[in-house]
């Protein structure tokens, strides 16, 4: 059985006092419970801080993004060494954000999956279409090279430590979300490309997050599905009690 993740991307949001203030009222709603997998990803300046707060608790700290390599000329960036001094233990990559603003590709994006396993960091895989794409039929072809292209070079034995989140672009900060039935087709695809790049046990241990809008409203019917492991939220992960809400959502379908 996989665990439910859930998973808060805070992106460019609250200071370290506030994050501190955050993690304190999750962690005394959900901190001490096992059942599903609690991950809070503040920016950078917040992540020592965090990672304090979360040392007595069952809550994991996760990284927004790192740079590939271990260390040299890179002005603003942040090697996987560097978070795993934090005790950073997941860390976003591929990010919609990341592919559309800072015009990451596919390779670079793998270059920095290869270095999140080499640092013991369990990289969250973004993939997903543009609304441009979806309308074009293009879904499915563009998450299977967003995999294959981003995974190149990835053992079943590191696919242990992988998570994969399917984030389709058009339902990101637009309130928009994908029906269930429409998210549960893309996750169910998913499992069948990582069953072929790592066979069907390695793969049906992957928790397959979906990141498009997910709040408490929609989030029983969203879990619900087959294939959906999780969420990794956006909006919903800045306020404690809809996050908390999110978790509990979660630990009741364990």
């Amino acid at each position: 059985m996989r665990k439910y993740l859930i998973a808060g991307n805070w992106k460019m949001n609250k200071d370290a006092a506030e994050g501190e203030s955050l993690i304190a009222d999750i962690a005394l709603a959900v901190g001490k419970q096992t059942d599903v997998d609690v991950v809070v990803c503040p920016p950078y300046t917040g992540l020592e801080s965090a990672s304090k707060s979360v040392s007595d608790n069952e809550i994991e700290l996760g990284a927004q993004n790192m740079h590939p390599a271990a260390a040299g000329a890179y002005t603003g960036e942040v090697a996987a060494s560097m978070l795993r001094h934090l005790h950073v233990s997941y860390v976003i990559l591929g990010h919609s954000e990341r592919r559309t603003l800072f015009g990451e590709t596919d390779a670079f994006i793998n270059e920095k999956v290869l270095a999140a396993f080499e640092n013991n960091l369990k990289p969250i895989l973004c993939v997903g279409e543009t609304i441009e794409e979806r309308e074009a039929d293009k879904t499915i072809s563009v998450v299977t090279t967003q995999l294959n292209d981003g995974l190149k070079g990835v053992t079943a034995e590191n696919a242990e430590n992988l998570v994969i989140a399917y984030e389709p672009v058009w339902a990101i900060g637009t309130g928009k979300t994908a029906t269930p039935e429409m998210a549960q087709e893309v996750h169910q695809k998913i499992r069948e490309i990582l069953t072929d790049l790592f066979g069907a046990d390695a793969a049906n241990g992957i928790q397959i997050l979906y990141g498009g809008s997910m709040k408490p409203e929609n989030a029983d019917d969203l879990l619900a599905q087959a294939d959906i492991d999780g969420g990794l939220i956006g909006g919903a992960s800045l306020k404690a009690q809809s996050f908390i809400q999110l978790v509990e959502s979660a630990i009741s379908k364990s």
